[in-house]
């Protein structure tokens, strides 16, 4: 793999385990793509660093059980201060 690549992955997944972040929120910060976020760290950090692909795991794992609510405040928030 290209070293330009496993830095831009290293980065994105310190970012996400820093700040307990969404992929969504990953690729706004590093202004590329929400896929490529995610192949980064789902599949290229594995080969990588496995300790820091099992910290992202975590991470991802977490957003993804609580989606659900947040797409709810979401929700509520939009009609709540709809002018």
């Amino acid at each position: 793999m290209w070293n330009y690549i496993a830095d831009r992955v290293k980065k994105e997944a310190e970012y996400i385990i820093n700040t307990k972040s969404t992929v969504r929120a990953a690729a706004l910060h590093f202004e590329i793509s929400k896929s490529t976020v995610h192949k980064d760290v789902t599949e290229r950090l594995k080969t990588i660093d496995e300790n820091m692909f099992l910290n992202v795991r975590e991470v991802l794992d977490k957003n993804l059980s609580e989606r659900h609510i947040r797409g709810g405040i979401a929700t509520k928030n939009k009609y709540l201060y709809k002018s």
